[in-house]
């Protein structure tokens, strides 16, 4: 069964400080998900799914998906504020302005999934081997396995030299995942790899961590209901708690609903974390495109 490439472009870019997830950085103003989304297509994938806030509906539109599906079958649908919330719980949730999590992202895409699925961020250049790795995984398997899996890379090859970032440090046995602990504030300090508050904490670069590249069959979803359920009783009127993903497979694993295969990547991550990351985004790129990895028109028009 082909797999259906999942994208979560609903987030707020604060850091970045505008929708970074439709910025353009391409030779032809193409946006970093156009080229996740042609690596996808190369790799067999049947179409993609993106999943964005109503209120950027019309620049998605004109500035990714009109050319995306022009040439490859693709959908979106709406992370919505009262999505998944009880009449009750959305009245206490008035005072908030930010997405619930990629977790509740997921959950308001399960609708228009039926297949094996490979979950990406919109602002995240994984590399095309990453792509088919989960790619290759997901074929394989029907809609109710429950052998997922994900790519893991290694950190030192997915810090900003612009500030800090969360990642997903990963535990893993004989190539299966066996934790996941989302981790943040971790940047440079001088030659050191720290992370925390004050910064006490050093890591080594070498750790393996996840970057939101996630494989899963929709036996997952009941997992996922039981996480946003807990998640949801206890942060109803919080204005900034968020459900995210390595979480719930966190807790996926731990409840024994399935197993996440553990795949790596020892390709160097580039992203739009912060607004002076578009720079380097913008090089590599281009570099990739002189070299003849990527046409210079993506898209026929």
């Amino acid at each position: 069964m082909k797999p259906v490439l999942v994208v979560l472009a609903a987030g707020m870019g604060s850091r970045y400080g505008g929708v970074k997830q439709i910025d353009a950085v391409g030779v032809h103003d193409e946006c970093l998900l156009d080229y996740a989304t042609y690596d996808a297509q190369k790799c067999g994938f049947s179409s993609v799914l993106y999943i964005i806030r109503k209120d950027i509906e019309a620049d998605f539109r004109e500035r990714l998906f009109d050319r995306v599906a022009r040439n490859f079958d693709a959908r979106y649908v709406f992370q919505a504020p009262d999505s998944l919330l009880t009449a009750e719980q959305y009245a206490a949730a008035t005072a908030r302005t930010k997405p619930w999590g990629t977790l509740h992202a997921l959950l308001c895409a399960e609708p228009a999934i039926a297949a094996p699925f490979a979950v990406i961020n919109a602002d995240d250049y994984y590399g095309r081997s990453a792509i088919e790795t989960i790619g290759a995984h997901l074929a394989a398997q029907d809609t109710g396995s429950t052998e997922h899996g994900m790519v893991g890379y290694v950190l030192g090859n997915t810090m900003s030299a612009s500030g800090a970032v969360t990642r997903g440090i990963c535990t893993v046995k004989d190539g299966v995942l066996s934790s996941i602990v989302e981790t943040g504030g971790i940047r440079f300090d001088g030659e050191k790899i720290v992370c925390g508050d004050d910064g006490a904490t050093e890591l080594t670069g070498k750790e393996w961590v996840s970057m939101n590249l996630f494989g899963f069959t929709c036996a997952a979803f009941e997992s996922f209901h039981n996480t946003w359920d807990r998640f949801i009783a206890h942060n109803a009127a919080s204005e900034k708690a968020e459900a995210l993903l390595p979480a719930a497979t966190g807790e996926l694993i731990a409840d024994g609903s399935g197993t996440v295969h553990f795949f790596t990547s020892t390709e160097k991550w580039f992203g739009m974390t912060y607004a002076d990351d578009r720079a380097n985004v913008k090089k590599e790129i281009a570099r990739m495109t002189a070299a003849g990895y990527y046409p210079e028109q993506l898209w026929e028009k």
